[in-house]
């Protein structure tokens, strides 16, 4: 009833607008994150529970109970309610051994980043081991000198961090192999609680008020764009992703939401 209910509102707020299109994606109860990479789109819910979209439905993603799940280069990765990491194989997650991580990224160019709990400290894991990762041994994370609470990376323009004061930093270029960064540069403006980089090297983020924006003016020679622009939705979100041309979002009333340009 509660998700009906702002599925109306979202109808009555896009009426004017004519740059995105967004309508409710197939729906899945309860949703509290999604992530889209590689042309597979991922998500979990309020019961921790994973799941990936084939057609129309929903399908339930492994047994084990993940409070965030990633899809990208690196494989499908998830975090546990306790930190744990756990990398999809065979059709089932397996824990990997190591550092623990409140929240990971699967979408760069082979390597696999996360944000440590607690002090959320910045990690990245090699391509060389995040990629043939089949759920035996440990694995070891490099530091990546940075503070972030929320990391995200794409193949082309680096990664997008945000970190615990809501400020967001990007780094130009992340060496799969190696992990190495070239710094982090501080992209002023609005503040962000979310920040995800689409295949394509789009940005979008979400604020600590709940609205969609899109970073604009990003190409190589300046990765870090020239600034925001809103996406129209007036539902507060929580979780956004995007690939393929399409943008996914989570509602904080948990209905999940699919926009083109």
């Amino acid at each position: 009833m509660k998700a009906a209910a702002a599925f109306l509102l979202l109808l009555g707020c896009l009426a004017v607008s004519h740059a995105w299109r967004c309508s409710e994606a197939p729906r899945l109860s309860y949703a509290l994150q999604v992530d889209a990479g590689m042309g597979m789109v991922v998500a979990t819910d309020a019961y921790r529970r994973a799941f990936f979209l084939s057609g129309r439905s929903w399908y339930r993603l492994g047994t084990t109970a993940l409070r965030h799940v990633t899809v990208g280069p690196a494989g499908t990765w998830g975090t546990d309610a306790s930190n744990y990491v756990h990398k999809l194989v065979a059709g089932n997650f397996k824990r990997a051994a190591g550092l623990t991580m409140q929240q990971v990224d699967a979408g760069g160019a082979g390597q696999l980043v996360g944000s440590r709990p607690s002090n959320y400290l910045a990690y990245c894991l090699r391509g060389q081991y995040a990629m043939p990762y089949s759920g035996v041994g440990g694995i070891g994370w490099s530091y990546l000198s940075r503070a972030l609470k929320y990391i995200s990376c794409g193949p082309l323009y680096g990664c997008w961090g945000v970190d615990t004061s809501s400020r967001v930093f990007l780094t130009r270029t992340m060496t799969p192999t190696t992990c190495r960064t070239s710094g982090w540069l501080y992209v002023s403006g609005i503040a962000m609680k979310v920040v995800e980089v689409g295949t394509d090297g789009n940005v979008f983020g979400v604020s600590t008020a709940g609205k969609v924006y899109q970073r604009v003016g990003i190409n190589a020679s300046r990765p870090q764009g020239t600034g925001w622009t809103a996406v129209p939705i007036c539902l507060t979100a929580q979780s956004v992703s995007y690939d393929l041309r399409k943008l996914w979002v989570v509602t904080t009333s948990r209905v999940v939401m699919t926009c083109i340009h």
